[in-house]
């Protein structure tokens, strides 16, 4: 499948044309590049590959599929222009600026008969592979309660001004994941801390309580500002708990140069130091890492177009994530709990 990237920040360098490259099935069929330095990088990074200086010129060049990886506020209008082309989209999360904004682009697509995907990259992370492992083993029993806390000392990415935010960014990936291993939400409680900066008052960090539909719960939060660097997810379910604190083992080796493309096979594994540990009548013990792999997304989304299936991450599911954070502004401006 030959598939574009929209823009070429950290997303599209670092998060979206290396796991193309890996993934099989796929070719990375272009880049869409404006500035001359951008431009630059990509013709440094992906020697021969096509740059393009727009949306409509790389859909009269011809590609299968587009990721939109701009802004969040630029993405509505990409995604329907090569929703209007009939290609079919991946859009980078928060795809939508709200749950009805992101409706209105769910049914644009069905309208013209193409796959409309988010990517919630996230679920392919190490640690939440292995603990949805745990889960899905029964290790635990019936899972109670979960505890997932994203903490990184990254000032220079927030997101900042009302637009953006922590919650829309790292929050769509931990509400995702809460919501893969738990289940659909049934209401939410928020707690937004705030910054003023040159662009409006910016949301930094954040704390939710999440009820499933399960009768499970959910206490997730995140952090860039507060100087602290932690991953930790933690389980409760009725036969015991699983522990862990991860280390982003994906972004880590992009960030240091390496490539899945290079070593598939031992790409997104936790080393043994950082090995979440269960605890159940049977006693303590490590569990070895689940393959964090990005790429597998690619190929699941790959694959659904071949076979006219459901993508890895629909936009229904986005549309739920977005509900969330959704309510979880609300909540957080009244108060009060809401209910979906």
């Amino acid at each position: 499948m030959k598939i574009g990237i929209v823009g070429y920040g950290t997303g599209g360098q670092h998060f979206h044309a290396p796991f193309i490259a890996a993934a099989e099935g796929c070719e990375l069929a272009g880049v869409v590049a404006r500035a001359p330095a951008t431009q630059a990088k990509v013709a440094a990074d992906l020697p021969g590959t096509p740059i393009f200086s727009s949306l409509t010129e790389m859909l009269g060049a011809g590609v299968e599929a587009v990721t939109i990886t701009t802004p969040p506020q630029t993405r509505d209008a990409l995604v329907r222009e090569a929703i209007a082309a009939g290609v079919h989209v991946i859009a980078d999360k928060p795809f939508a600026p709200s749950a009805a904004a992101a409706r209105s682009l769910a049914e644009a697509a069905k309208a013209a008969g193409v796959t409309l995907g988010v990517y919630h990259n996230r679920r392919w992370d190490a640690d939440i592979r292995t603990l949805k492992a745990v889960v899905d083993a029964g290790e635990i029993g019936t899972p109670w309660r979960l505890h997932s806390r994203m903490d990184f000392d990254d000032p220079a990415t927030l997101e900042a001004g009302p637009t953006g935010g922590l919650l829309r960014d790292l929050g769509s990936h931990i509400v995702d994941q809460a919501i893969f291993v738990l289940g659909p939400v049934t209401s939410v409680d928020a707690q937004l801390d705030h910054v003023d900066l040159a662009e409006g008052r910016t949301d930094a960090g954040f704390c939710l309580t999440l009820r499933h539909a399960s009768g499970a719960h959910s206490h997730l939060s995140a952090s860039k500002l507060n100087h602290i660097e932690q991953r930790e997810l933690r389980i409760y379910g009725a036969a015991g708990s699983y522990v862990s604190n991860g280390t982003d083992v994906q972004a880590q080796a992009i960030f240091a140069g390496k490539r899945p493309a290079d070593d598939k096979s031992g790409w997104g594994y936790e080393a043994e130091p950082y090995w979440g540990t269960l605890r159940n009548a049977e006693g303590a013990r490590r569990v070895p890492s689940e393959q964090g792999a990005y790429f597998r997304y690619y190929e699941a989304f790959a694959e659904a177009i071949r076979s006219g299936t459901a993508p890895p991450v629909t936009a229904e599911e986005g549309i739920a994530v977005l509900s969330v954070l959704d309510a979880a502004r609300e909540s957080a401006a009244t108060g009060l709990t809401v209910t979906l």
